[in-house]
């Protein structure tokens, strides 16, 4: 069987130092969250990918556990020798430290399940395992994961699927990234997976000016649309790196579903199903002008999950 490798994306820099919020985070409108409490606390977000820089300063109090399934070093060894994954990581949630940047959900609690080696690749067995032990994971105060992120792609597999339909089974949201294989054609349709699982919310790319990401893939799957260019975030030995590629909106959503259970849980006052976390999702999406085959539903304004008081 072929292997499942990272979708294919660009470093466009890498930095030193940075304070920022970065632009896709206030793009959905995560900070007027943040006015109200709404950090992502309390949410378990599982991160499948090349592993974490466990000692950035923009995230080591945010990671609650973590676990390798790469041949690349011993088990509890999931450390980040590529990038990608602690990039992914600090979109969902790196925290407010008054230096670096700001995620989506800075209060959210990031599990690693390190399923790619440092170059980006990975049976699909180690994925299938990873999803799992995600899915089956409990914290030391019997935290569970609610929300699941996979930026990466390959073909179709059907233990694979059925791995994310325990998942999803269990409640857990499933974020995955379109792929970038795409030909700045809305007419053609570009298929990869785990992007083309219905049961997955799938994520293309869009720009700080919110136009549609040239390589973002098309397809009838897609959910939603985040940013995906240009993207600042945290990366190896304490840096900070701006990438591009849907790899990079995919975590802005799974971040934002935190915020989005955290609040919509206090708004109905119970748990709330996958099916009804996905509906909040749609709630929350408006449409940027483009085929629903490149946006979904279009791009979160999570300000719209409050609910408007009738006078």
């Amino acid at each position: 069987m072929s292997q499942m490798r990272l979708i294919p994306f660009k470093i466009e820099s890498v930095t030193e130092t940075l304070t920022e919020i970065p632009y896709g985070v206030k793009q959905i409108e995560a900070p007027k969250l943040w006015k109200n409490g709404e950090k992502g606390e309390g949410i378990v977000i599982a991160v499948l990918d090349t592993g974490i820089d466990r000692n950035h300063p923009d995230l080591v109090e945010n990671i609650i556990d973590g676990r390798n399934f790469t041949d690349e070093g011993s088990e509890d060894d999931y450390s980040d020798r590529n990038g990608h994954g602690t990039h992914v990581a600090g979109t969902i949630a790196a925290f407010e430290n008054g230096k670096g940047v700001v995620g989506v959900a800075p209060e959210a609690k990031l599990l690693i399940c390190k399923v790619l080696d440092r170059n980006g690749s990975g049976s699909y067995q180690s994925i299938i395992e990873g999803i799992r032990y995600a899915t089956n994971w409990v914290g030391s105060k019997g935290e569970r994961v609610r929300v699941l992120n996979m930026s990466l792609g390959g073909e179709k597999d059907d233990e694979l699927e059925a791995a994310i339909l325990e998942a999803c089974a269990k409640g857990i949201v499933v974020a995955v990234a379109s792929g970038n294989e795409g030909d700045d054609d809305e007419k053609t349709l570009e298929y990869g997976y785990p992007a083309g699982y219905n049961e997955c919310i799938t994520v293309a790319a869009c720009d700080e000016n919110k136009k549609l990401a040239y390589f973002s893939n098309n397809s009838l799957q897609v959910d939603c649309i985040a940013a995906g260019v240009n993207v600042n975030s945290t990366y190896l030995n304490g840096q900070y790196a701006k990438l591009s590629g849907t790899s990079m909106a995919t975590p802005h959503i799974a971040g934002a579903l935190a915020l989005i259970i955290g609040l919509g849980e206090k708004q109905f006052r119970r748990t709330l199903t996958e099916s009804e976390i996905y509906a909040l999702l749609v709630k929350c999406s408006t449409s940027l002008g483009y085929e629903s085959s490149s946006e979904g539903h279009g791009l979160l304004r999570l300000s719209l999950m409050y609910k408007k008081r009738r006078n």
